[in-house]
């Protein structure tokens, strides 16, 4: 447990970041998921139309350092080179 105030505030503080962190990552893994899912149906056009939602969470997932900007990428990179295929 943390002893000076500082402490205690950074663990608060790090406590609330904890619940908005969890909620972008949860939305871009359910967002890619879903992806996922129209393009194993062979849902080509839904799955075009998912995409930019896709994109969206995963760059804000980044933004606010859920995941690293390489990791955002190469996520992007990926699901479109699924769609391709």
């Amino acid at each position: 447990m943390p002893i000076t105030d500082s402490a205690k505030k950074a663990l608060r503080s790090s406590k609330r970041k904890k619940v908005f962190n969890l909620k972008r990552k949860t939305e871009m893994q359910s967002a890619i998921k879903e992806y996922k899912k129209m393009v194993l149906l062979k849902d080509k056009g839904g799955a075009e139309k998912l995409l930019p939602k896709v994109q969206k969470a995963i760059d804000k997932a980044a933004k606010r350092g859920v995941i690293k900007k390489n990791n955002a990428s190469r996520k992007k990179s990926k699901l479109m080179k699924i769609l391709a295929q």
